[in-house]
């Protein structure tokens, strides 16, 4: 069973995160939201002390290095993640997206990748390309292609909005092997972004997130080692073979719903703060229906980010502890999602010109909050996705 209260390793993580927010991110925050595009030079000491990529504080979707807490309880690299990308976050969601080595596409190679593919690319800065001109939310759509070349493969496609995709060193690349085969002939493959026929076309400019990247990609005959593959070349079966990459969302839903807490967590920790210096105090002795209607509605805003930080912890150590957590992720990203979108407009309500003024960073975090309720899967994904497990139904039956 899961134990609420975060076990030592975790909550010594969290703390180093919580001091890495504070001394750093809040105090460069605003400077790399104003220069977009500008690489945060004060990240890249961080590459080694964080672990490098996919595992290390900030790696989405842990690192697979599991401790046990109780008998048959383990605490490992997806916990961590969720703990300590909330404390990130919590200073900026772009900076914590910007780290060195800590992809999107490393969470894939830890998600689908043999162990020598985890061994030879698990250090390097994997960005992931998933969604296409033609494709958004319906990652079973995709267009881009790889067919096979005597050892090789040739790959040809265009993909948009890769986070990361100007600075990182690799791409994780999802294309089809056999088209004839539907979804199960997606397979993902870590391209290096050195190779020939890869070209970064732009990098977007973003209403939030601003320090992280976000580019568009195209591959033009891009020969990729057929060892480049992640897990297996062989289509056994329709269900098996998109499935086993979308095993790489239910590791990176819950870290991105940690990143909406993060956030949200920051706006109502400043909206108390400032509210506290107009004599506007939360007694949480008194019961909240007998508390006035803004302290009664700080009180239900915090009550639902627990709610959303619990269903998270629940989707990292279900994966942490080999159980299958795809339901769980996708609700904990759409709750979170949806309670940080109200939580963060809300609070820039609460506070007025001080919420809507560049004078606190409320109304930057109402701008980063807005894609965290998006990528990684809509809202309205999630819920067909909840709403499949729930009602025992395929992605044919019920869409």
């Amino acid at each position: 069973m899961i134990y609420l209260e975060l076990p030592p390793n975790v909550a010594n993580m969290q703390k180093m995160a919580n001091g890495l927010a504070k001394s750093m991110f809040r105090t460069i925050s605003r400077k790399y939201d104003k220069a977009e595009h500008t690489p945060p030079k004060e990240l890249d000491a961080l590459k080694s002390m964080l672990g490098g990529g996919g595992g290390g504080m900030g790696g989405l979707g842990g690192s697979g290095k599991e401790k046990e807490a109780k008998p048959g309880v383990k605490n490992g690299g997806n916990m961590v993640a969720i703990a300590a990308m909330t404390e990130m976050c919590w200073g900026d969601a772009g900076l914590a997206l910007a780290i060195p080595g800590q992809g999107l596409g490393n969470a894939a190679i830890m998600a689908a990748g043999t162990p020598e593919q985890k061994e030879k690319f698990g250090k390097c800065w994997a960005a992931m390309a998933i969604t296409e001109p033609g494709t958004g939310s319906d990652a079973g759509n995709i267009k881009t292609t790889a067919k096979k070349d005597g050892d090789d493969y040739l790959i040809n496609g265009e993909k948009i909005y890769i986070t990361a995709g100007g600075r990182a060193s690799h791409v994780v690349v999802w294309a089809n092997i056999d088209p004839t085969q539907g979804k199960a002939g997606i397979k993902s493959f870590v391209v290096p972004k050195d190779l020939p026929g890869v070209q970064l076309v732009r990098l977007e400019k973003k209403m939030g997130i601003r320090a992280s990247d976000t580019a568009a990609i195209t591959f033009t005959n891009v020969r990729v080692p057929q060892e480049n593959l992640l897990g297996s070349a062989e289509i056994k079966d329709k269900k098996e073979g998109f499935g086993g990459v979308m095993q790489t969302f239910d590791n990176t839903r819950p870290p991105v719903a940690a990143m909406s807490l993060g956030v949200s967590r920051a706006s109502l920790d400043l909206t108390k703060e400032l509210l506290a210096k107009e004599g506007v105090i939360i007694d949480y002795k008194k019961s909240r229906w007998t508390n006035d209607a803004l302290r009664a509605e700080i009180e239900w805003m915090e009550s639902e980010w627990e709610s959303a930080y619990l269903l998270t912890m629940r989707a990292a150590w279900m994966a942490d502890n080999g159980q299958p957590n795809s339901k769980e992720a996708s609700m904990c990203k759409a709750k979170a999602g949806r309670v940080g979108n109200y939580i963060v407009l809300r609070c820039v309500e609460l506070t007025r010109n001080l919420g809507y003024s560049e004078v606190h960073l409320l109304e930057k975090w109402a701008r980063d909050q807005k894609i965290l309720d998006i990528f990684e899967g809509t809202q309205q994904i999630q819920q067909l996705i909840v709403a499949r497990q729930v009602l025992g139904k395929s992605s044919k039956e019920l869409r």
